[in-house]
């Protein structure tokens, strides 16, 4: 994918600094909510609770945060059912954004999505209107010291992955939708330390941001999207210029 290793730099400088405020935490809660939901609160049943479980455990999550995340999913609290719902939208210089969501509330959801749009040179949009330029993908995660890019490009085509992509941090496998849990579960199989499985949409054509003024909205547009506490991934097609990317970091 064009543009990666761009995007890669700035969402690991991102996860870090999430990290520290905790935001983090709850999307993590999120995820094992809907996955417990999904196919129930047993982890060696449910392979995508596991995954939830793991990803959730990397980052610390506290253990009680976990507990109560799986009960929340699997009804034993009660209240409000959590709902998984993609938004839509477009940023200033014509960006694309699609926003997974989990929300108990469905409209209070909807109407801060698009006031955080409305207050940053942005637009909300029709479902369909953002997402055709997208293409969904599985990926899976590897820490690059955990193996060679060699061997992980070898083992990941073996197991039906379409490509690997690797950088200093990660390995990022893809492949079709409905191969990740095959793949994924090969990977396990053959000994190798998966830290995330999860599903992306991945931009057909990225718009690339030569002007740092644009770049600097596009980037406050997206940390707001992400921090919404309802708010489980943000995508978008646009990448930065090295020129941009050298201000930011100036």
């Amino acid at each position: 994918m064009a543009g990666h290793n761009k995007w890669s730099k700035v969402k690991h400088i991102k996860a870090r600094v999430d990290a520290v405020k905790g935001r983090v935490f709850s999307k993590c809660a999120h995820e094992i909510a809907l996955a417990a939901k999904a196919g129930g609160g047993d982890p060696l049943l449910n392979a995508r609770l596991r995954t939830a479980i793991d990803n959730a455990k990397a980052v610390s999550t506290p253990r009680e945060n976990i507990e109560r995340a799986i009960k929340k999913g699997t009804g034993e609290l009660g209240g409000a059912a959590i709902q998984e719902i993609t938004y839509e939208g477009y940023g200033p210089n014509g960006t694309a954004f699609l926003i997974e969501a989990a929300t108990d509330n469905l409209n209070r959801t909807a109407q801060d999505i698009r006031t955080i749009f409305s207050k940053n040179q942005g637009n909300p949009a029709t479902p369909g209107a953002v997402s055709y330029q997208f293409d969904r993908r599985g990926q899976i995660l590897l820490p690059a010291d955990s193996v060679s890019e060699e061997a992980i490009f070898e083992a990941s085509i073996l197991a039906g992955a379409d490509d690997v992509q690797s950088d200093e941090n990660e390995h990022t496998i893809l492949c079709q939708p409905a191969q990740l849990a095959a793949v994924a579960s090969q990977l396990r199989a053959s000994g190798y330390n998966i830290t995330s499985e999860t599903f992306v949409s991945i931009p057909q054509t990225p718009l690339l941001i030569s002007d740092i003024t644009v770049a600097r909205q596009c980037l406050k547009l997206y940390d707001l999207l992400d921090a919404y506490d309802d708010t489980l991934n943000v995508f978008t097609n646009f990448e930065l210029s090295d020129a941009v990317m050298a201000e930011l970091d100036s």
